[in-house]
């Protein structure tokens, strides 16, 4: 079982030229995840900005949602027990379970300077979203970066 008070996840980086996580998952997140990879298969976020609970970041099957040069990959998470656990005994390794987190250019210029947390409340999020069956919905918490390049 997950510890939902442990730390968040933080994503591997991935703009080039930085070092810092701009993205997390709430340990919270990282159980519903799980359940939905086991549905789904593997998954991808994309948080556009725009209708249809856009501003939500949105969870879909990987390569549902076609990204091209106008998004920015934020970050990529490895949900697997192991690489959650990476700081104890986690048993025998598993196979990754990696997830892209995708971003609207447009919305990564205002969010340039935000670090974000996606976690999960209780309530109908989009209809899109492959959450949204489970009476939760994704949403993200933030808080300003002390220092993260780019800043758009």
């Amino acid at each position: 079982m997950l510890d939902t008070t442990a730390a968040p996840l933080e994503a591997a980086v991935t703009i080039p030229g930085e070092t810092l996580s701009r993205v997390s998952l709430s340990a919270t997140a990282v159980e519903l995840l799980r359940k939905l990879w086991l549905t789904y298969g593997p998954l991808m976020f994309h948080q556009s900005g725009g209708c249809c609970d856009g501003s939500s970041p949105m969870c879909y099957p990987e390569g549902d949602f076609i990204t091209s040069d106008n998004d920015v990959l934020l970050g990529t998470f490895d949900i697997s027990p192991t690489a959650v656990s990476r700081n104890e005994d986690a048993g025998s390794p598993t196979e990754p379970q990696s997830i892209n987190f995708w971003m609207s250019s447009e919305q990564f210029a205002y969010w340039s300077h935000t670090h974000l947390t996606v976690d999960v409340v209780k309530g109908r999020g989009s209809g899109f979203s492959v959450e949204a069956p489970e009476g939760v919905r994704f949403l993200i918490r933030s808080r300003l970066m002390d220092t993260a390049t780019p800043f758009v």
